[in-house]
């Protein structure tokens, strides 16, 4: 139970921090290609609780991360009207691609930091590394899993606006059609497919292998770091 509630105590703070940046990014680049939406209704803020939501943010990664299961969430989304931006094509496609990027640039930041603390937190002879290497190493992983998700070009993630704003209009309008269906097609691809054919592994075949390729990139880049 101890060992629960510390995995517990590490995972949450970094998810909410990861969540909350990747919305605050959607809004101020809604806002810089001429959408106020978001300002408006008081949700550039980086106060978590104008952006948790308790299934998205607490509950469901809480229950996959006892599951042992690739933690992913989310929160309420910032609102966009795509009608208000100056170019509404590209800037649903600039605003969608801000999410994923700001949670890169996270992962970027929390790989400096593990290369800069790694060394000096290091214990020898220690069973278990330090709290905050351990931290460093899960917010590191959730940002880079979260942008990645995201970038799944399955409606309504991020990826399938920016698929749409580099289709054809002809195409990008029927693709657009589809968009009620994403969340029955994700539910049915992650849920009801591994209850069906446990050994089809869609999140062990398909999402973690690029999660892992990337993430062992950055921890290239936090043991250059730390060996500089």
């Amino acid at each position: 139970m101890t060992d629960t509630l510390l995995l517990a105590a590490i995972l949450i703070p970094c998810l909410i921090v990861a969540i909350v940046f990747h919305e605050v990014a959607h809004g101020w680049t809604a806002l810089m290609l001429g959408d106020p939406t978001a300002k408006e209704r008081n949700r550039l803020s980086l106060n978590p609780i104008r952006h948790v939501d308790p299934v998205g943010t607490l509950l469901v990664p809480g229950g996959l991360a006892l599951a042992g299961l690739p933690v992913f969430g989310w929160a309420k989304p910032v609102p966009v009207i795509k009608q208000r931006l100056n170019n509404p094509r590209f800037g649903m496609m600039a605003v969608a691609a801000a999410g994923p990027g700001t949670n890169f640039i996270l992962a970027a930041i929390g790989a400096i930091a593990l290369g800069l603390m790694a060394p000096a937190l290091a214990v020898e002879g220690a069973a278990e590394p330090h709290i905050l290497v351990t931290g460093l190493f899960y917010f590191i992983s959730i940002n880079i899993f979260l942008a990645l998700f995201n970038l799944l070009p399955i409606p309504p993630f991020d990826g399938s606006h920016v698929v749409e704003g580099l289709l054809p209009r002809s195409a990008a309008r029927i693709y657009e059609k589809i968009r009620p269906l994403g969340f029955p097609l994700l539910f049915v691809l992650l849920v009801a497919v591994p209850y069906v054919f446990p050994g089809a592994g869609i999140v062990e075949n398909f999402v973690l292998p690029p999660v892992e390729w990337v993430m062992e990139k950055y921890l290239g880049l936090a043991g250059a770091i730390a060996g500089g």
